[in-house]
């Protein structure tokens, strides 16, 4: 990973020794482990899964897709490791090019390792990706407008609310409306399409 400047990690996810990795294969069964932990906690912020998801069988699909679109450049899907173990997972969906060149970051963090810094310091991991070995100019993002902890996770990193969408996303069984967040890259001056070699 490039690193970029930005807002420091907080002092407590750096003692944890907090790190992304590229998601692989052999994480279904930690992964398939810690969500059915997380079940009822992610319950209102993720989309209604099956209960196929949270076996260990259900991960390897989604990992092997999850590989895939990294492969062909569509996403950058990481695991959330404290300590060396998965704690959850952060990753930079949607990577347009072109005239665009910008992506959405999406994450969760296991209910044992909230409050302690460990989101932010993931997300500000996950843009120095985005706008490093990504070349990316533009992260977005958003969380539901009751998001209060998910939201303050963006503005330590240097995002700016934008608005609002109304009945964005469907969780939990209905529509909820979601603030939208956006950061640009350090480089940008607004005109370079990339950063300066």
């Amino acid at each position: 990973m490039t690193a970029l400047a930005g807002p420091p990690p907080a002092p407590t996810a750096r003692r944890l020794g907090v790190r992304l990795r590229a998601v692989r294969m052999g994480d279904a069964e930690p992964l398939a482990a810690l969500y059915r932990e997380n079940r009822d906690y992610l319950r209102p912020w993720e989309p209604e899964r099956g209960e196929a998801y949270f076996s260990v069988g259900g991960q390897r699909d989604n990992l092997r897709e999850l590989v895939e679109a990294h492969a062909a450049g569509e996403m950058w899907p990481a695991v959330v490791l404290v300590g060396g173990e998965i704690a959850g997972r952060v990753t930079l969906n949607n990577i347009l090019r072109g005239p665009l060149q910008s992506c959405f970051v999406g994450y969760w963090v296991a209910r044992a390792h909230t409050g302690r810094g460990v989101a932010t310091e993931a997300v500000r991991q996950a843009l120095d990706v985005a706008f490093g070995d990504l070349r990316l100019h533009r992260v977005e993002a958003f969380t539901r407008v009751d998001n209060v902890a998910s939201q303050r996770v963006l503005e330590r990193n240097g995002f700016t609310p934008v608005g609002t969408a109304r009945r964005h996303i469907h969780l939990d069984g209905r529509w909820h409306d979601e603030r939208f967040f956006e950061r640009l890259a350090p480089w940008d001056d607004g005109f370079a399409l990339v950063p300066p070699s």
